[in-house]
């Protein structure tokens, strides 16, 4: 059971999210109908750690059980969808490298026909909607330190 849950005054989220690099790309997930690209991951499962959903969700999603090299950022997020409020947490962990050739295609599981993983450059990065937004410049000047991000649109 996911995370999540719905009151009269909006829904909350518990996510994760990867950042998987391979040097000036970054790996996200792409959705073609509402041109809108997001990293990889997902909501957290009740009784799941962070670390186990985030495992889980980069194999789901690419075929690979990668590991994690550390957390990089704690984003709360706050946001409408169809006028729908959304109180999101996420966290959001670099992932160290591996072999980018054992992604597999058949393997992977995204949330409809309309989903696909694709490398986006970093010096040009898409137009459209990128989430999180912060990445367009957070990711060129990585800390070591875990940085916490709030992002209200509301």
């Amino acid at each position: 059971m996911d995370c999540t849950f719905t009151t009269d005054q909006g829904t909350f989220n518990y996510r994760v999210g990867a950042i998987i690099l391979d040097e000036n790309r970054l790996l996200m997930a792409h959705n073609r109908r509402y041109n809108q690209y997001y990293t990889v991951g997902g909501r957290v499962h009740l009784h799941e750690a962070s670390e186990e959903a985030m495992i889980r969700e980069i194999c789901e999603e690419t075929g690979v059980k990668a590991e994690i090299d550390r957390l990089g950022f704690i984003h709360e997020n706050f946001f409408r969808v169809k006028g729908m409020s959304y109180h999101e947490f996420s966290l959001i962990f670099y992932i160290k490298p591996f072999d980018y050739s054992l992604i597999d295609p058949e393997k992977i599981k995204c949330d409809g026909d309309t989903e696909e993983l694709c490398w986006l450059d970093l010096n040009h990065l898409p137009q459209g909607e990128l989430y999180p937004e912060f990445f367009r410049t957070e990711l060129f000047d990585p800390s070591k330190e875990i940085k916490h991000i709030i992002t209200r649109e509301y």
